[in-house]
């Protein structure tokens, strides 16, 4: 099996800049290979002795034996995301929900907890407050914005893990990430960060403390709405072994003949584990074609993620201003709650979704929304094309009246995701259909 660690340039030269990293990083091609990253579409790879095969299954050398586990084509683009977030190594999901979901079962079991922004998206937040329950793993959810105190206050004997949005889906809080950072490394636990909206080009956790990153490369890295899919990184950070908290990676895996990941892997024991053990018998595996689709996504996403905050700024300022706009949340807006925040993690733009609502409530929501006539009703957010969505109605709908507020989610709340139009088409739209609204 390969763990896909990151490519960033020889050690000697000076670090590549992202933009460099989205085309060069994951795959170098050898003397007469293919320059395009090829798709391995196949399930099996053939080798010449029992022998050989079964080193492999071991995890006594590297190679590739069945697309469940590894694949080339994914590995490179695994490798590429990991080299953009700066971490060892990567692995590909077949969805966000499935990369969320793995963050957290690779390292807790029935018995344990962990703590969790309550503003996380509908889906991450109905998957551990409900399903993961049942499976007996237990999670406290906390305002974004809790002090260091709060947050302590939320640990238990039997927590494993600290888990929040950098910019929260659709509520859009920004994440004080060094201050969450600071918890649960007081207690020694890893924090893991979704970094979905922001992306390695804005930000780039690891930098501020967080230990794992969690992306839905469904959104602005595949940025097309083309394939859905999931990506994992270790910051090969953590100190798995002086936590003393995590046996399932410092103790020997009687599933492989005892091997013990810290002691073998060293800084990628997570996200080999994650693959290892964790892909090898759930499967959420990406299909090759869709990681290629995905890596054409990551070769333009820094030209992208310009041109996704820039218009959405413009329209930002727009909607700020505009009568029947009762609120509006956006972190580059001056007087935002988050503004200061925005400004230390976000320097170079958040992401293209605005949060707003219009007067009249519910219903006058709706009007505007039905009003639209390039912008779509999409539950997708986050790709090239403007969508718009109304999450009480649609992404929320599952949470009751308290966990909506939890969430940030008002009855009014309309998630606006701005895409790279031209930004005088977008605000024409606008335009139009708030005129609608009487």
């Amino acid at each position: 099996m390969i763990i896909c660690t990151a490519y960033g340039g020889r050690m000697e030269e000076k670090p590549l800049k992202i933009e460099t990293k989205c085309i060069q990083a994951g795959y170098t091609p050898q003397n007469g290979e293919p320059r395009v990253l090829p798709i391995y579409q196949n399930t099996t790879w053939k080798y010449g002795s029992t022998e050989a095969m079964g080193k492999l299954f071991d995890l006594e050398e590297s190679g590739y034996f069945y697309t469940r586990l590894a694949n080339p084509t994914n590995d490179a683009v695994a490798g590429k995301i990991a080299a953009l977030e700066g971490g060892v190594a990567g692995m590909l999901t077949s969805s966000g929900q499935a990369a969320c979901f793995y963050s957290i079962f690779n390292i807790c079991s029935a018995g344990d907890h962990f703590v969790c922004s309550s503003t996380v998206y509908g889906g991450t937040f109905n998957l551990y407050g409900v399903t993961m329950k049942k499976m007996g793993i237990d999670v406290t959810f906390v305002d974004p914005d809790a002090s260091e105190e709060e947050l302590q206050a939320a640990v238990q004997p039997n927590t494993k893990a600290f888990f929040g949005e950098t910019i929260a889906n659709p509520a859009l809080v920004v994440l004080d990430i060094e201050k969450w950072a600071k918890v649960a490394h007081v207690n020694k636990v890893p924090l893991i960060i979704d970094n979905t909206f922001a992306t390695p080009v804005n930000c780039r956790p690891f930098e501020w403390g967080a230990d794992i990153v969690v992306h839905s490369t469904t959104k602005y890295m595949d940025g097309h709405a083309v394939a859905t899919g999931g990506a994992i990184v270790d910051s090969g950070n953590f100190d798995w072994e002086a936590s003393g908290k995590f046996p399932g990676l410092t103790t020997p895996d009687a599933s492989y003949h005892g091997i013990t990941y810290t002691e073998k892997f060293g800084k990628a024991a997570y996200i080999t584990k994650a693959t290892a053990q964790v892909m090898r018998d759930l499967g959420s595996i990406p299909s090759p074609h869709n990681a290629f689709l995905l890596n054409l996504g990551l070769e333009t996403l820094p030209l992208r993620m310009r041109q996704h905050c820039a218009n959405a700024q413009a329209v930002a300022e727009y909607l700020k201003n505009h009568p029947k706009v009762s609120w509006i949340n956006y972190c580059g807006l001056p007087g935002d709650k988050y503004y200061d925040l925005g400004k230390k993690y976000l320097p170079d733009g958040s992401c293209g979704v605005i949060s707003f609502g219009v007067k009249g409530g519910r219903e006058a929501a709706v009007t505007f929304m039905d009003s639209l006539k390039m912008a779509a009703i999409v539950t997708h957010v986050a790709d090239a094309r403007t969508s718009v969505l109304h999450p009480a109605s649609h992404t929320h709908r599952q949470l009751n009246d308290e966990e909506l507020k939890a969430a940030g989610v008002t009855p009014d709340l309309i998630r606006l995701s701005v895409g790279i139009e031209h930004a005088e088409d977008i605000i024409a739209d606008l335009e139009q259909a708030l005129a609608q609204v009487k």
